[in-house]
C-alpha cells in the first residue's frame, strides 16, 4: 500500500482544476476560462485498487488544486498566492502544471524559479496538449527540460484524459509505502457550503464579464438541511461586488441575469446534493472587500 499528497500548482489558468478534477473523477473544484477561478485549497482524495486498467499497487492519493501563482493586487490575492506556496511544503510529489499551448513567459519562470529548490520530486506536467499540434510536442519537452530539474515531464490533457494514466502512475510510483491518510469513502475536506458558493460562483463567472468576475464573491448566508416532508434544500446567498456599478450588471434588466444564475446554479446544485434545491440570490454592495480581512475569513481565503 502507497499512500501520500500531491500539490497541483502553477500559474492561472494552467488546468489545474480540470486535472484534479479528471485526477479524483468528480467535480470538485469549479472551472472557467477566466484566470484566478481558484481563489483557495481544495483538497480531493483518490483510491487506486489493483484492477483493470489500473495494474499498480494500491494506493491512496491526496491530491492538493491551488490558486495559481501571479502577482497580487490585492489582500485576497496574497492570500490565494500564499495557500498555493503553503503547499509546496510537506507533500510527496510536487506537480508543476503547465499550460503548454501557450509560449513560456515571465509568469512562468517565475514559478520555475519558485520550484527549484523544492524538496519533493517535481513533476512538469504539461497540460492542454489537445490544443496544440503534435509537432510542437517534442521540442517543448527538449525546452523544459533545460529550464529545470523535473522527476517527470509529461505531457497530458486534463480535458480528454489524454495520457492522464501514465501521470497517475507516475505520482503512484513516487509515494512512499503507507497505510491510507483517510477513510476509503472520504473525498473532501471542504464543507457542503463551500461547494454551494462555488457552484453559485461559477455560473457567475460564466454569464458575466469584464470586472465582475474578479470583484465579485459568492456568501452562503443560510443553509437549510431538506425537510423530511418536502425533501428541499433552502439556500440564501449573497453575490458580493466591490462597486455599485457592477450591482446591476449582475442583477440585469429586470433581474433577468440574476434569474439566469440562479437557474444554472440550482441545476447543478441539484446534481451535487442529489435532492430539490430552492435557491435565493441577492447582490450586495461591499466596496474594497478584497481587502477587508474579515470578509476573507468569511469566505475561507485565510
Amino acid at each position: 500500500m502507497k499512500s501520500g499528497f500531491v500539490s497541483l500548482i502553477g500559474r492561472p489558468n494552467a488546468g489545474k482544476s480540470t486535472l484534479l478534477n479528471r485526477l479524483v473523477g468528480t467535480k470538485l473544484a469549479i472551472v472557467s476560462d477566466k484566470p484566478q477561478t481558484t481563489r483557495t485549497r481544495i483538497l480531493g482524495v483518490r483510491n487506486f485498487i489493483r484492477e483493470a486498467p489500473y495494474s499498480g499497487p494500491d494506493a491512496q492519493v491526496v491530491f492538493l488544486d491551488t490558486p495559481g501563482i501571479h502577482r497580487p493586487l490585492h489582500r485576497m490575492n496574497v492570500r490565494m498566492v500564499d495557500a498555493a506556496v503553503e503547499t509546496m511544503r510537506d507533500v510527496d510529489v510536487l506537480g508543476l502544471v503547465i499550460d503548454a499551448a501557450e509560449p513560456v513567459g515571465r509568469g512562468d519562470r517565475f514559478v520555475l524559479e519558485l520550484v527549484k529548490d523544492a524538496a519533493p520530486p517535481v513533476f512538469a506536467i504539461l497540460n492542454k496538449i489537445d490544443l496544440m499540434k503534435k509537432p510542437r510536442l517534442l521540442p517543448l519537452i527538449q525546452q523544459y527540460s533545460e529550464l529545470g530539474r523535473f522527476a517527470e515531464i509529461i505531457p497530458v490533457s486534463a480535458a480528454t484524459g489524454d495520457n492522464v494514466d501514465r501521470l497517475e502512475r507516475a505520482i503512484v510510483d513516487r509515494l512512499p509505502e503507507g497505510d491510507p491518510l483517510y477513510p476509503a469513502d472520504y473525498l473532501t475536506d471542504q464543507p457542503e457550503r463551500f461547494f454551494a458558493a462555488e457552484i453559485v460562483r461559477e455560473k457567475l463567472l460564466q454569464l458575466t464579464h469584464a470586472e465582475i468576475p474578479f470583484s465579485s464573491a459568492v456568501v452562503v448566508d443560510r443553509f437549510e438541511e431538506p425537510e423530511v416532508a418536502t425533501g428541499v434544500l433552502r439556500l440564501f446567498c449573497t453575490i458580493v461586488v466591490d462597486r455599485e456599478s457592477h450591482k446591476p450588471i449582475v442583477l440585469g434588466r429586470g433581474g433577468a441575469m440574476i434569474k439566469q444564475i440562479g437557474t444554472a446554479a440550482r441545476e447543478d446544485l441539484e446534481r451535487f446534493f442529489k435532492t430539490r434545491v430552492f435557491l435565493d440570490l441577492h447582490v450586495r454592495v461591499k466596496s474594497e472587500w478584497r481587502e477587508d480581512e474579515r470578509v476573507l475569513n468569511e469566505l475561507g481565503l485565510k
